[in-house]
């Protein structure tokens, strides 16, 4: 399902610069003493796991003679599930090295050891703060990875932060790497992989959960309500039912299709279920996934709706996106958000570290973050559905 992370996809020519400048920064490292951190940025898309899952692959080959310790990251429990069952199949990685953030802190102070390097993957999903309920004592998980380890390598997309209780900036990261004298290198991804998208269903998507901007469509970026443009398939709907059941078809004729949300549904029970209700449409919440498969390879959840916890870092074929009453109609072709919508009560756990000091401002930005992650799961198409209709009835009035 996660087809980028397979460590034998074939790089382009700039995830290869990439990889080669990191073995490279970690080669350096090591042989010097020096403790370093890599950073590489990239939106949804990019391609940063494949990147990591090569480099891994390449690191723990040549473990096996120069007797490197060395683990990969990521604070996301169906990601992890992924990157576990993929090592299973290569004979050169080893499940063990493939763990949480706060199993691998407790485990490492606990046996005293210091790896040598650590990849992490989604580095802004780590805690930026202490998380009893997460066995999470320690105030940054980043700043006790590098306490432990030689070389860090991170995949960081501030983009895609969706909690207070891990809210990073790279003024963050510029902190820790002065406040540890870092050998620190940054490079960036630009090209999106996931999507084959024209530029300007890119653009309309970056317009919006930028710049809370509507980009008026045309028939040259979309037919509305219609086909695909350029092998491309981008729709806005005004019924989520109808976008649901047109889903269901691409999902019987492509698979791996979803239906996702922004959490702007209360939970109201429903037969021991939480459910979304948008006129006829009414579909459950995705349900918590206790197998070793992910949400979105298993064939039951086409009747499910997917979360950000569920489908961020996982490509989709064709993705259909709600998006609830926290997006609102502004007038004059843009919108705002209403924080008070927002019913993912997690994601706005208060938050206690002093460099944050615009709450406000710091929500609004999980909820479009929220809304850029999901817009940017599709790789053949994506269609979307906007809770309130005035949305819709501008874009249907401004369609060229």
């Amino acid at each position: 399902m996660l087809d980028s992370v397979l460590p034998d996809k074939h790089l382009t020519e700039e995830q290869q610069d990439i990889f080669d400048e990191i073995l490279d920064f970690c080669h350096e490292n090591l042989e010097t003493n020096t403790k370093g951190l890599y950073q590489f940025n990239g939106d949804a898309g990019t391609g940063k796991s494949v990147i990591l899952t090569q480099l891994f692959l390449q690191l723990e080959k040549s473990a096996k003679g120069n007797g490197t310790d060395n683990y990969f990251l990521v604070n996301h429990p169906e990601l992890l599930k992924v990157y576990q069952e993929n090592a299973g199949g290569y004979k050169d990685l080893r499940k063990n090295r493939f763990l949480r953030p706060t199993t691998f802190i407790n485990r490492m102070n606990k046996e005293h050891k210091s790896p040598d390097v650590v990849v992490i993957d989604e580095a802004h999903l780590l805690l930026s703060e202490a998380d009893r309920y997460n066995n999470f004592e320690q105030n940054n998980q980043l700043e006790e990875i590098i306490k432990l380890s030689k070389v860090v390598i991170i995949v960081y997309d501030e983009r895609q932060v969706l909690k207070l209780k891990s809210f990073w900036s790279q003024k963050v990261i510029d902190n820790l790497v002065k406040r540890f004298q870092l050998n620190y290198r940054l490079a960036t991804l630009h090209v999106q992989m996931r999507m084959q998208a024209p530029r300007s269903v890119l653009k309309w998507i970056d317009t919006l959960t930028n710049n809370l901007q509507l980009t008026p469509l045309t028939h040259e970026n979309t037919r509305f309500l219609g086909g695909a443009y350029q092998g491309y398939d981008f729709r806005v709907y005004p019924d989520a039912e109808k976008m649901y059941q047109q889903l269901r078809l691409d999902n019987e004729t492509y698979q791996k299709s979803r239906i996702v949300a922004t959490a702007d549904y209360p939970s109201t029970l429903d037969g021991k279920k939480h459910f979304v209700n948008e006129g006829d449409f009414h579909l459950p919440w995705d349900q918590y996934n206790y197998s070793n498969v992910t949400w979105a390879q298993k064939e039951s959840t086409i009747d499910e709706i997917g979360s950000i916890y569920t489908v961020q870092g996982f490509d989709l074929n064709y993705v259909a996106v709600i998006i609830g009453p926290s997006v609102v109609y502004a007038g004059d072709g843009k919108v705002k958000i209403a924080i008070d919508k927002y019913e993912d009560q997690e994601a706005f756990k208060k938050r206690h570290q002093a460099d944050l000091k615009d709450v406000t401002n710091a929500k609004k930005a999980i909820i479009l973050n929220s809304m850029n992650v999901l817009l940017k799961r599709g790789v053949k198409g994506v269609y979307v559905y906007f809770h309130d209709s005035r949305i819709y009835d501008y874009l249907k009035e401004n369609t060229k």
